[in-house]
């Protein structure tokens, strides 16, 4: 048994010692999920160490490269000090802040700002999103910073509590982009996955009209989306479902949606274009079978969420939950086409994107002081 996952087991068995005093002011309520069994660890899912033969980039010049992006063959990502960065030549530089302010704790991301989904625009710019701020783009020649929509602005009545990811058209023209609630914050994403609401939501941006629009709601933590090559559908991972859902903006089935993927075999972070014209989706953590989730039995029991976040910290929390890394390739239909793993999350940790640019994969985290890159 995994040392974590005794420390966790250990804290349950207070449950009765503290009974329902630990309860009466809990800071969330959680709602009950259930799972179907997660799919099998053989055949395309067989546990490898491949994600162990990536080489570390940038080691301890840049923490947390959640999302990347090229223009040509320069990077670029957005780091947890608020920075979006160039990567090229080996150096590190700073090109763009959407906040101001001491950046070194997670309490200071509102005003710092924390960059997460970042895309190549059509005409040299970037298009990001921050958590705290917003949308924008970026000209990283010029450093221009031009802010497209405010997180401040409500969308149909709800704020924007956590924005996530985006992709872009090839014309620039739409930006489809998650909020993952309307009520928790990034820096509080254990509390939002252990409380499991459905407040998030896939919207839609329109840089010529200035016009946004809801096309999902009650979704539970969407983050990573990824427009499909034709341009006629939207992927978008709903985190807390353990799914892919799709969403159609053209052709026969417009405004439609469906699941386009279920039962993965862990969490999803981003989606991003693979080559071969399917989808790469990132998991920083996974519900091992055969093995033991934490996330799957926790789902079940909401008494014991409130138990264990009135005890600990989310960084604690963190702990009990194995550094697994997987990365898994998806076909243009949605069926396992390979699967990358770090089991032991020795290289590739905490990865939340898998990049893919001239035959290598860039792997991106939310916590590492590193990229990482991997020869396909």
């Amino acid at each position: 048994m995994p040392s974590s996952t005794f420390l966790m087991l250990a804290a349950f068995l207070t449950i009765p010692l503290l009974g329902a005093l630990v309860l009466l002011d809990s800071p969330i309520d959680p709602e009950p999920l259930s799972f179907k069994e997660p799919p099998l660890f053989l055949g395309v899912l067989q546990p490898n160490t491949k994600l162990q033969q990536a080489e570390k980039l940038f080691e301890n010049q840049l923490v947390g490269p959640e999302s990347i992006a090229n223009i040509g063959d320069v990077m670029f990502t957005g780091t947890a000090d608020g920075r979006v960065v160039k990567l090229e030549n080996g150096e590190v530089e700073t090109i763009a802040r959407f906040g101001s302010g001491p950046c070194k704790t997670r309490d200071d991301e509102p005003a710092c700002g924390r960059p997460l989904g970042i895309r190549a625009g059509p005409n040299g710019t970037l298009f990001v999103v921050d958590a705290y701020k917003g949308l924008f783009e970026v000209n990283p020649w010029k450093r221009e910073v031009k802010l497209l929509l405010s997180s401040e602005t409500p969308i149909e009545g709800r704020k924007m509590s956590f924005l996530n990811d985006l992709t872009v058209t090839r014309d620039g023209r739409k930006i489809y982009f998650t909020d993952s609630s309307s009520k928790w914050q990034r820096r509080d994403y254990l509390l939002l996955l252990m409380e499991g609401t459905d407040d998030g939501r896939l919207l839609e941006y329109d840089t010529q009209t200035k016009e946004v629009k809801v096309l999902l709601d009650h979704l539970r933590i969407p983050n990573g989306v990824q427009l499909s090559p034709a341009e006629d559908f939207v992927l978008v991972a709903e985190l807390a479902m353990v799914r892919i859902r799709r969403f159609y903006v053209s052709g026969l089935m417009k405004g439609g949606a469906d699941v386009f993927v279920e039962n993965l075999p862990g969490f999803p972070d981003n989606i991003r274009a693979s080559s071969s014209g399917g989808y790469w989706v990132s998991m920083a953590a996974i519900r091992a079978n055969p093995g033991f989730s934490m996330l799957d039995f926790l789902s079940e029991r909401p008494f014991l969420k409130k138990v264990i976040f009135k005890l600990f910290s989310q960084e604690t929390v963190m702990k009990f939950i194995p550094r697994y890394s997987l990365v898994l390739e998806l076909s243009d239909s949605g069926a396992f086409r390979r699967s990358l793993h770090d089991p032991e999350g020795q290289v590739v940790t905490y990865v939340s994107e898998a990049h893919e640019h001239n035959g290598h994969l860039y792997l991106g985290s939310f916590r590492a002081p590193y990229l990482c890159r991997l020869r396909l």
